[in-house]
């Protein structure tokens, strides 16, 4: 049985990812700092799947810690998600963001270099596309100068995996997501923010659930039809099977070059008021939300052209926009 090393695994995408790789058979071994989960996700994981993955509670910023952690495990993958994530904040704390998703990456795929470890799946974005010129975004749409110092971080990230390809025979895949969001069926797992969310569906189920007065909807002068910034939500469900097809794509070695990246989205735009009235069609529930100035690092539009990940993967999205709400709702309610 292999064994996957998964960062950030208790987080939001890294949960649901951990729960398809242990139904698909694998081994799992889980890096987490807790700095934006709690240890309870732990227990859920193991009450979904039957099974308790192996976990650590390492800072990923420290190398002596990471080291260690290598030097008393073996794996044959590694999935890696830890990263701070939102992108206002990245505009107003870049050094902690450069720290954090740079930092850790390096120290990690150092540990690969010197174990002679292989088959990285790196937790990329859209983002690294910025403002893109044409939509939906192809993988040959050019990395434009990022808008944030989160997409920075990414497009830095891929270029470090990218050399570090090229220099010591690595194989990687980055996954460029689009907008995750919804919960796990089971209700037992989703995206539990600390803090103010920074991202719109948990805005969207706070406000629902009155934790939030009110949602703001971050500009409605974008040149969309309805003048609010458009996005592809994948569920995340459909993202976490994504990781699994990437990563037997390189255990099997087809992979075409030592580095690849593909979209992960659903190929359709939403905009913002589009997903306020979805969320009501879904749940039943109005939203009491508020136009305000649009925010800083943020874009017109980004939806994905899933062509090649749905051909390359053999992948495709399942789940519909109004499920995924309906789940994230569903465990909102739980809370």
């Amino acid at each position: 049985m292999k064994k996957i090393l998964v960062t950030g695994g208790l987080g939001f995408i890294g949960s649901h990812t951990v729960v398809e790789l242990q139904n698909s058979g694998f081994d799992v071994v889980i890096i987490d700092d807790l700095s934006n989960t709690t240890i309870d996700v732990l227990a859920n994981i193991t009450d979904i799947t039957g099974k308790k993955p192996d976990f650590h509670k390492i800072d990923l910023r420290i190398k002596a810690d990471v080291k260690q952690f290598f030097d008393n495990n073996k794996v044959d993958g590694i999935i890696h998600f830890a990263a701070f994530k939102a992108v206002g904040e990245s505009v107003e704390k870049p050094l902690e963001y450069y720290e954090n998703n740079i930092g850790s990456l390096v120290y990690l795929l150092q540990e690969m270099r010197d174990r002679k470890l292989d088959n990285f799946i790196f937790s990329s974005s859209c983002t690294v596309y910025g403002q893109a010129d044409e939509l939906p975004i192809t993988e040959n749409a050019p990395v434009k100068q990022a808008e944030s110092t989160y997409g920075n971080t990414k497009q830095i990230g891929e270029e470090i995996i990218k050399e570090s390809c090229n220099a010591y025979e690595l194989k990687a895949i980055a996954l460029r997501y689009f907008n995750p969001i919804g919960a796990h069926d089971s209700i037992k797992i989703g995206e539990l923010p600390l803090g103010i969310p920074q991202n719109l569906i948990p805005f969207v189920t706070q406000t629902a659930a009155g934790i939030r007065e009110q949602l703001s909807v971050f500009g409605d002068d974008y040149p969309t039809p309805d003048g609010t910034a458009i996005r592809d939500y994948i569920h995340v469900v459909d993202l976490a099977k994504a990781h699994i097809a990437a990563l037997k794509r390189l255990l099997e070695n087809k992979n075409k070059q030592n580095f690849e990246f593909f979209n992960v989205g659903t190929g359709t735009g939403s905009s913002v008021l589009e997903v306020i009235n979805a969320f009501k069609k879904a749940t039943g529930k109005s939203l009491n939300y508020k136009i305000v100035g649009r925010r800083a690092g943020d874009i017109t539009a980004a939806y994905a052209d899933t062509t090649i990940a749905n051909k390359e993967l053999n992948w495709k999205t399942e789940k519909t926009l109004e499920e995924a709400l309906l789940s994230a709702w569903k465990w909102q309610e739980k809370q």
